[in-house]
């Protein structure tokens, strides 16, 4: 064997696919005495072996091995002649008068793996596919201005979208045909991706201006599509939306919700943290309402039925993307940071809402997850974990959940230690009852049409641990116990399984919801050690995604050898969500830690995404800023969806800035944008809930809480924590020290003016213009902090 050549190849497989176990496999090559008394790392090796080999006959790497972006890694050994998107690609082109074929996806992305293999891979398909057409790779995580504009013409044109998103474009980048995943060849009477390729190259050359007229028209519509109806001409003569819009989204959102299994949508069901944060506000608007009361069990009742769900990775923690059932059973297997961040804010504020410990601990587990297997060394957050892997080392083919899953027998060889109180009862035996684990396994083929998971068991909780005591006659507190036991069982025998691949790109939006993850669940549960995790990771984004000397962040960094933070050779400039999450999860830092830094950081970014993309014409925000001639039409995001717009997340930043800053203008400007979704917001606000959240505080006013001292002082902390235990929408929480130079003090009028009484830690709370008397107890401070009447 040419060990040498094995050693490249792994190298090259190391660089293109992060995979930890080529890692293993690359360090065994050189301590040939640890493989032979570890049987893993042998198989791991003989693995590796095999695939590197195969690797080093197969054809060269092309140019995306040169990119950063783990998504396009993943294709830099295909046959099919890549180019990341950009000039070189566009002028040939342009050049050679050929049609684009822009493929777009994710490097988690289940159907984007097996159009790789099924297609990409595929040497006479990329044979196809390299003379009649330029091929684009984009990973739509690091270019959502990319994504977002041609999703948009796939779906006005089949009437869905998706990943992967196949669509093909005239030279001058107009869209002219689109869909997402196509099989290889034709089945089920629907043309296969071959034919696709075939009918759309011959049509080309045979008619080429027609399709160029027809890509021109097409973003004529796509333009007249997305443009929102309201065009604020006057800023003195805003049309604002309803007062009441709240209400009527109240009423959308009880008509959508399903009251078996909570959640507002048949199967596929997703979180849709924006949904919770709505509610969460309107029960603390009015919490003895019939509408607060309402809005309280949709939430709760929701969440908890996410928490027992398939969906909720019991063993590991945190959160798969969404649920393929209506039971939140049967799980699309890919964790994203962005559930992470805003599902551990969401269970955090749930829990303050109804003090159920239950709340807390599925808040905390989700930052257990991200702290140890989303987290860089220093500070910053990785995007996402596969849904697939190898069921085992031996295996070449990777499964959707196969990290996840769990056979009846390997449960009862791993569980085996019995129950004290009784003997002949093993812990398998309560484990398998509490979490529905079948002997042929609980996925029923309605929820797995493929069969992936034929005799495989998803976990979830049916039972109550009452109910689970009751039926071994057993104490509650045992049961517990059992549980808890078990699956810290389960975990280290999870761990040597080939773990799913892990994106290790750092966005900044994505950090930005992250950091609002842990400083919400650190003060909401009095666990200061969280808000120093949120510290630590505002840290990380100034020092590596952040220019100073433009006062502008960078969309990406990633991991390189040795955990040293690189970027890609030309920097991907930040986008809205960037600024606009990261705002977010600035202001809620400072909220827990008390440092006004974080505030005029804040302040100045919030500068920035004004000056880059406000619409002076129309108002709102657009979603990439000006001057990329390669992006044809500049969109604003007009929805909350997995990630909420950076419009509605701007809204809440700038009435928080008006309130910290003393700045009208910002208010004013946080009015522009709701007068530019005024339609949206009358008619249909059900899509829009972070927006409609955001006018609730704009229209009712913020809560303002003022706090003379110390941080460190147990008097002064303790009225702190009296202000985080509470959940008051529109908050704004402000710690005032005597420090003339603090950025705070100098900013805000309100703060100078407030005085600690007897040189006591002291409390202020204003409301509609008008502030308390002052208070210097956590009884009295409690009472101020009590929903108006």
């Amino acid at each position: 064997m040419n060990f040498r050549k094995v050693s490249v190849a792994l190298n090259v497989a190391y660089k293109l696919h992060k995979s930890q176990d080529v890692q293993i496999c690359k360090l065994s090559l050189f301590h040939p005495n640890d493989v032979n008394s570890e049987p893993r790392k042998l198989n791991l090796l003989k693995t590796a072996i095999r695939y590197a080999e195969t690797m080093a006959t197969c054809c060269k790497p092309n140019r995306l091995a040169l990119e950063k972006s783990p998504y396009l890694l993943q294709h830099a050994t295909n046959p099919v002649d890549w180019y990341p998107w950009g000039e070189e690609a566009f002028t040939r082109a342009l050049r050679e008068n050929k049609l684009i074929f822009l493929s777009v996806g994710y490097s988690t992305c289940h159907w984007c793996h097996v159009m790789e293999r099924e297609s990409f891979e595929n040497k006479d398909i990329a044979k196809i596919l390299n003379e009649n057409f330029i091929c684009v790779k984009v990973d739509r995580e690091e270019r959502p201005d990319v994504d977002r504009l041609y999703m948009t013409f796939v779906q006005v044109n089949t009437g869905s979208g998706g990943w992967p998103m196949s669509v093909w474009l005239t030279p001058e980048l107009n869209p002219v045909f689109g869909g997402t995943y196509f099989p290889p060849e034709d089945m089920y009477g629907r043309p296969g991706f071959r034919s696709v390729l075939e009918i759309i190259a011959k049509q080309w050359r045979e008619n080429r201006q027609k399709f160029s007229d027809a890509g021109r028209k097409v973003l004529e519509v796509l333009e007249k599509a997305t443009a929102l109806d309201n065009v604020i001409v006057d800023p003195n003569s805003m049309n604002l939306p309803s007062k009441d819009c709240w209400e009527l989204c109240m009423s959308q959102m009880i008509d959508s919700y399903e009251p078996m299994y909570g959640g507002f949508s048949r199967a596929p069901k997703f979180p849709e943290p924006g949904n919770i944060h709505f509610l969460l506000h309107v029960y603390g608007k009015s919490p003895e309402s019939e509408m607060g009361k309402k809005a309280l069990e949709m939430c709760t009742h929701t969440l908890r039925k996410m928490a027992n769900g398939g969906i909720h990775d019991f063993v590991g923690k945190g959160f798969h993307r969404y649920s393929v059932d209506d039971e939140w059973h049967v799980p699309h297997f890919e964790k994203m940071l962005y559930d992470q961040g805003q599902l551990a804010a969401a269970f955090a504020s749930a829990y303050l809402a109804t003090r159920d410990k239950f709340f807390a601990d599925i808040a905390e587990g989700i930052l257990c997850y991200v702290d140890r297997d989303l987290s860089h060394p220093c500070g910053g957050f990785y995007s996402a974990e596969d849904a697939d892997s190898l069921p085992a080392t031996t295996c070449r083919e990777r499964r959707e959940g196969a990290y996840y899953v769990w056979k009846h027998d390997d449960i009862k060889k791993v569980l085996t230690q019995t129950v004290c109180e009784k003997p002949h009862l093993r812990y398998s035996d309560i484990f398998c009852r509490y979490f529905n684990v079948e002997p042929d396994g609980n996925v029923s083929l309605r929820k797995d049409p493929h069969r992936e998971l034929r005799y495989q068991n998803v976990l979830i909780v049916k039972e109550s641990i009452d109910a689970v005591a009751d039926r071994f006659c057993l104490h509650p507190k045992s049961v517990e116990v059992i549980i808890e036991e078990s699956l810290e069982t389960l975990y280290d025998c999870r761990c040597s399984r080939p773990k799913p691949h892990l994106d290790d790109k750092m966005l900044t939006s994505w950090n930005g919801l992250m950091i609002s993850g842990f400083a919400k669940v650190g003060q909401a549960l009095c666990r200061p050690e969280y808000v120093q995790r949120a510290v630590g990771a505002a840290k990380f984004v100034r020092r590596y995604l952040y220019n100073c000397e433009c006062k502008t962040l960078i969309r990406s960094c990633y991991n390189g050898a040795d955990n040293c933070v690189i970027q890609s050779a030309i920097p991907i400039n930040g986008f809205l969500d960037d600024y606009a999450f990261l705002i977010r999860g600035l202001l809620d830092v400072y909220e827990g830690s008390y440092d006004s830094f974080w505030i005029e950081w804040a302040e100045e970014l919030q500068e920035t995404q004004d000056r880059l993309f406000w619409d002076e014409g129309s108002a709102g925000y657009y979603t990439s800023c000006g001057g990329d001639s390669n992006i044809l039409l500049r969109m604003k995001e007009d929805r909350d969806g997995a990630e909420p717009s950076g419009n509605s997340v701007s809204v809440h930043n700038l009435m928080r800035l008006a309130t910290y800053l003393c700045r009208k203008d910002y208010k004013e400007r946080a009015a522009k944008i709701l007068s530019a979704f005024n339609s949206r917001l009358n008619k249909r606000p059900l899509i829009l809930p972070e927006m409609v959240t955001g006018a609730m505080f704009f229209f009712d006013g913020p809560t303002q809480i003022y706090v003379t001292g110390r941080a460190e002082n147990p008097d002064t902390a303790a009225l702190l924590q009296t202000v985080h235990s509470h959940l008051i929408p529109g908050r704004i929480l402000t710690l005032i020290c005597d420090d003339e130079d603090d950025f705070l003090y100098r900013k805000n009028c309100v703060i100078q003016r407030m005085k600690s009484c007897d040189d006591k830690a002291t409390a202020y709370v204003c409301r509609n213009r008008t502030c308390s008397l002052p208070v210097t107890t956590m009884e009295e401070l409690c009472k101020l902090l009590e929903p108006p009447e």
